[in-house]
């Protein structure tokens, strides 16, 4: 019958070995390349994202209700025979 401890060993070794093998180093170099490539890219967080986005929201939501604001007035010049431009 096979001792648990012996598996427990192989486990270990296994794991040595996959940590100092070439494929731990080049996870760790691709890594360390593309976080200095998307550093030197103007990215930004996906919170500052969110955050533009609802500015961009309420910036619409204002423009419109102010071209509303505009055509109405435009509108009650127009009936008081005023032309807008002057």
């Amino acid at each position: 019958m096979l001792n648990p401890k012996f598996f427990e060993d192989l486990s270990g070794k296994i794991a040595q070995m996959l940590a100092a093998s070439p494929a731990a180093d080049l996870e760790k170099n691709a890594k360390a390349m593309m976080t200095n490539a998307f550093s030197r890219l103007d990215l930004v967080t996906r919170e500052e994202f969110d955050v533009q986005r609802e500015v961009l929201a309420r910036s619409r939501q204002k423009l419109a209700e102010l071209e509303a604001r505009i055509a109405s007035l435009e509108a009650k010049l127009a009936q008081r025979g005023t032309s807008p431009e002057g």
